[in-house]
C-alpha cells in the first residue's frame, strides 16, 4: 500500500492526533510527508514548516480547523492528491464544495481508523 500522504497539521506533541497519525501510517509503510507550525521530527519524518510542492500526493489528511484551512484551499488542490480526509473536528462543507469542483475526492473519516481497519 503506497498512498503517499501528507499530514496537514503535524504536531510534535506526542498527545495529538496527527502525531498518531504519522505514526501509525509510518508503520503501516504509508509514505509520508508532513507540515506543521515547529520543526521537527515524528517517526523518522521530518515535519516541514514551509509548504513544498511535493509531488505524487495519493491523500491529504487534515488536523486543521475549518477557520485554519481556508488559508491552504488554494495549496491542497494545487497538490492535486486523489482524496482529502477530513478527520473528526476538521469537517468543512465550504472546502467540499471547492473539492469537488476540482474532482478531489474527500471523506469525513478517521485515519487512525482506517489504517487500523485495513480501509486506508
Amino acid at each position: 500500500m503506497n498512498k503517499k500522504t501528507l499530514v496537514l497539521g503535524a504536531s510534535l506533541k506526542p498527545n495529538r492526533y496527527s502525531n498518531y497519525a504519522i505514526q501509525r501510517l509510518v508503520a503501516n509503510k504509508v509514505e509520508t510527508v508532513a507540515f506543521g507550525l515547529r520543526e521537527g521530527e515524528v517517526s523518522g519524518i521530518v515535519i516541514d514548516t514551509e509548504l513544498l510542492n511535493y509531488e505524487n500526493i495519493h491523500t491529504v489528511t487534515l488536523y486543521l480547523n475549518p477557520k485554519r484551512q481556508k488559508e491552504y484551499y488554494s495549496y491542497i488542490v494545487s497538490l492535486n492528491p486523489k482524496r482529502v480526509i477530513f478527520n473528526p473536528g476538521t469537517e468543512n462543507p465550504e472546502f467540499y464544495e471547492i473539492l469537488k469542483e476540482n474532482n478531489i475526492a474527500f471523506e469525513a473519516a478517521c485515519t487512525l481508523v482506517l489504517l487500523s481497519t485495513n480501509q486506508y
